[in-house]
């Protein structure tokens, strides 16, 4: 019988992460941090599916120049799907009428455990950190003889509040979160995330919540990107529940050479050194929201007619603006239609704004960036964190006013949100000692938390460091 290949000294982490933009990114990052804490002894590994690749390495690659080689990349195989063309294997890259077979895919323990199982015992991992919705891997890194380790790419905010919901009762088409996540929030049915909201069997609900449970209380640990002064209530629930509990973001933090960075080749930083601070209004909603042709005419109309100064990222190069709008708006708005420097467009002092669609990973750039946030969510828990941010932070406010329309999940449900909306809430939150002012001291405050939390000796910095000596 052969022998064993030789264990290498170093403390050797597969990263799997589920396959979209929003979590990649988060667990390059994650990986990146563990690697640069311990430099030498720990190795670090993601891995994803082959069409996914170019976006992990472009995640590593922010890093900067050769810093991504602290990571290594694995790949292992996406399983074929009726109704998903070869190489699509991720929501950015999916219409919006197909993006829930990527959810399926992602869900079906069926289709993805062989893969996965695979990967773990051809990498030969001394630990496997996994997503959350990746929940049979823990028994699978058992199996094998190694730890597992969580990974939360949201808040605690958000996921205390999905669990909390899961087979919740509504009351006139309106849930209300349990008091401990804050005096009287509430959310319509229409603005839960489809897991929650869709009218399965009350024992199918039930099974799913098990397995999860199952998963978190089988692992090692639980690792979730926020930090304790951000979320000290929900974090301190986790502690009391979990047998392990690592808060260690946000690892988008950049170093400060990326934050002094020149321009990537967008023109985004060349354009923001003309205007004067915190004028400018900056809009992205991330990589898995679909907004339609007929909302991008009204947002567009909208930003003209606030007269404010703003730098959009549109998701659609096929995207035509209003007819003339372009020569009205002049020098006064620029629009992206690729990828922007989102962490450095925040952190230019131009900026007085962000109109963000509530992703996690938004929310934690814009707090490192000390920039107050008009709110409009579109998909999954975006709406939960949309009360996180306005009604406990307080660091922002809805776009489009409670009362106003049906907003959802559903992007067939969501009701069109007018120019003369979009114009008005902008126009208000931009004015002088006014809502963003009140936001913006606020997160100000945050901002200078979060840095702290990262920096040497601070609590993400501790909890990372703590993670790596208990594996080890």
């Amino acid at each position: 019988m052969a022998s064993p290949p030789p264990r290498s000294e170093k403390l050797r982490v597969l990263l799997i992460p589920f396959f979209t933009n929003s979590h990649i990114g988060p667990f390059a990052d994650l990986a990146f941090h563990l690697a640069a804490a311990r430099p030498g002894a720990v190795e670090a590994t993601v891995a994803v599916t082959p069409a996914n690749v170019p976006v992990l390495r472009s995640a590593l690659a922010r890093r900067g120049p050769g810093r991504h080689a602290e990571v290594q990349v694995a790949t292992y195989p996406f399983p074929s799907v009726d109704g998903l063309p070869p190489g699509v294997e991720n929501h950015s890259t999916v219409s919006a009428a197909d993006a829930w077979r990527i959810d399926a895919v992602g869900g079906d323990e069926r289709l993805m455990r062989p893969g996965h199982e695979g990967l773990i015992r051809d990498c030969s991992p001394d630990v496997v950190v996994s997503d959350i919705l990746f929940h049979w891997n823990a028994s699978i890194a058992d199996s094998v003889g190694v730890p597992c380790v969580t990974f939360h790419v949201i808040g605690a905010f958000p996921m205390l509040a999905l669990f909390s919901l899961i087979g919740a009762g509504a009351t006139d088409g309106v849930l209300t979160l349990p008091e401990y996540m804050g005096p009287d929030i509430q959310i319509p049915v229409t603005e839960l995330p489809e897991e929650v909201r869709s009218r399965r069997r009350p024992e199918d609900v039930r099974a799913e919540g098990a397995k999860l449970s199952s998963a978190h209380n089988s692992c090692f640990g639980l690792v979730v990107n926020t930090f304790f002064d951000l979320e000290d209530r929900y974090c301190d629930m986790y502690v009391r529940h979990m047998k392990r509990t690592y808060f260690v973001g946000p690892v988008s933090l950049p170093p400060p050479s990326q934050l002094a960075a020149g321009d990537d080749g967008s023109g985004c930083i060349e354009w923001l050194d003309r205007k004067p601070a915190r004028s400018v209004v900056y809009l992205c909603f991330g990589s898995l929201a679909h907004v339609s042709k007929p909302q991008l005419r009204e947002l567009a109309l909208g930003l003209e007619a606030s007269g404010k100064p703003f730098l959009w990222v549109v998701r659609s190069e096929a995207w035509v603006p209003p007819e003339g709008w372009e020569e009205r708006v002049g020098d006064r708005g620029m629009v992206v239609t690729r990828w922007a420097p989102q962490t450095a467009i925040l952190a230019h002092p131009a900026v007085g704004a962000f109109v963000t669609h509530c992703g996690w990973n938004s929310v934690l750039e814009t707090v490192v960036a000390g920039v107050p946030v008009l709110t409009w969510p579109m998909v999954f828990e975006q709406f939960i964190t949309e009360r996180f941010v306005t009604e406990v932070l307080k660091i922002g406010e809805r776009l489009w006013p409670e009362g106003a329309g049906v907003r959802s999940t559903r992007y067939e449900e969501h009701e069109l949100i007018p120019s003369e909306a979009v114009a008005r809430a902008v126009a208000r939150f931009m004015e002088p000692e006014g809502a963003g002012d009140a936001a913006r001291s606020r997160v100000k405050e945050l901002s200078a938390k979060a840095h702290a939390a990262m920096a040497e000796g601070g609590s993400s910095h501790g909890d990372l460091r703590r993670l790596i000596d208990d594996l080890i």
